[in-house]
């Protein structure tokens, strides 16, 4: 359903055009992820949920995937207007 997004967003992952929010780094080092996981998170992953955020009207999507480890991990994101991916948050379910 999400396939289109889910490539763009691989191809940034691969080129390194992304940014991580400073929400995002606090709660990856919280649950002891490194940078990578979040990567393979998103090069592994689905998306199986998009939502509008409420102060910006821009969509992000819930990505589920793995970590270096196997792990279970998701991951926020979204395309800024700039057109770089920016990782809004990160967790293990």
């Amino acid at each position: 359903m999400f396939d289109r997004i889910l490539k763009i967003m691989r191809e940034k992952i691969r080129n390194r055009e992304y940014i991580m929010s400073i929400h995002g780094d606090e709660e990856m080092n919280e649950d002891s992820l490194s940078i990578y996981d979040v990567e393979r998170c998103i090069l592994t992953g689905k998306i199986f949920e998009r939502q509008k955020d409420k102060d910006t009207a821009e969509w992000k999507y819930r990505i589920n995937g793995q970590s270096l480890s196997g792990g279970e991990v998701e991951v926020v994101a979204k395309i800024s207007p700039t057109g770089k991916l920016v990782i809004i948050t990160v967790y293990v379910p």
